[in-house]
């Protein structure tokens, strides 16, 4: 369930509510005549079954409410009421638990801004991966991978695509390339004064690197996890499973193919900078391809999933 707070035009609030009203999914509904200022207003909440919550912001959005007044959306995290209850399991069945997209695209396009700090946690990122590539330090690349902010650039690209909208496509690639450019040049920088000081592990410099191995060498297996990645991130942001574990999955493609780029350019060693630029080219295409159609087959399941119990509720009337 959530909660819906509307700031509401006084010549709007008939309407919202006849279409508030009008929706069994909807519940403890209140109107607060001139309640509101700044915009000035009518104070409408309410309570929406998560399942049908897609259907009714797509109403108050059609009658031009978030020009003139305001939506709120608050996901509401307990709920005891037995009507709720029954109402979602003979309105909703299935789709009791349908994402709100209105809410996951709000996720993903306050991802998808690009502060100083975006490109600071990149370079960190790259420097500590930098570290756990030199010391073969599998606990340090884990930790690049949790600083790493990129997959909201990769997932705002993704929603770009799904809605043709060229400008968000082009802030996204401008800030992985601007982002990654800048990590590969800091852990460059920094490879470089380990080298000149001398201060490579014995084993690095041997060329036992089993860490930096696993980074430069792209397979069929790294290809195979770009997709799993890609996939589980859309569908997490999507169900609202969001985590600092599910984001070191996501980044295990990424982050440590860039900082490896800068190390082993520091070193000298260019076929594992090739590698690693080709894993994280290929990494990066992966996620946003996989990441855009996973996007449009869960909107297609789901709707599929509520024309099947619209069908089910038609033939059941009388």
């Amino acid at each position: 369930m959530i909660h819906v707070r509307a700031v509401c035009p006084p010549d709007l609030t008939e309407r919202t509510m006849a279409l508030l009203s009008a929706e069994p999914c909807v519940l403890n509904l209140v109107l607060q005549t001139g309640g509101v200022r700044n915009p000035d207003g009518d104070a409408i909440e309410c309570d929406v079954l998560t399942g049908a919550a897609n259907e009714v912001l797509r109403g108050l959005r059609a009658l031009g409410l978030e020009h003139d007044g305001s939506i709120v959306l608050d996901p509401v995290d307990m709920v005891f009421s037995e009507r709720a209850a029954r109402t979602g399991a003979e309105r909703l069945g299935a789709r009791l638990r349908a994402p709100v997209w209105e809410q996951v695209e709000a996720r993903i396009r306050a991802e998808g801004r690009y502060p100083p700090s975006f490109y600071l946690f990149l370079v960190i990122a790259g420097i500590i991966g930098a570290v756990g590539i030199i010391t073969n330090s599998q606990i340090l690349i884990v930790a690049a991978m949790v600083v790493g902010p990129e997959y909201g650039a990769i997932t705002s690209i993704a929603l770009g695509i799904d809605h043709h909208s060229r400008p968000r496509i082009q802030r996204g690639l401008v800030a992985l390339l601007v982002g990654f450019l800048l990590a590969v040049a800091a852990t460059f920088l920094f490879a470089l004064v380990v080298r000149g000081s001398g201060l490579q592990p014995t084993a690095f410099e041997l060329g036992i690197r089993p860490v930096s191995n696993l980074i430069d060498t792209p397979n069929f297996f790294s290809a195979v996890v770009a997709v799993l990645a890609g996939i589980v991130g859309i569908v997490s942001l999507a169900e609202a499973r969001t985590s600092a574990l599910l984001g070191v999955f996501i980044s295990v493609t990424t982050i440590p193919a860039g900082a490896d780029i800068g190390v082993s350019c520091a070193f000298a060693s260019w076929d594992e900078a090739r590698g690693s630029l080709f894993q994280l080219l290929l990494n990066i295409v992966v996620l946003i391809v996989v990441g855009t159609g996973t996007l449009k087959c869960q909107r297609a399941i789901w709707r599929r999933v509520s024309e099947r119990r619209h069908e089910g509720a038609v033939r059941r009337a009388p």
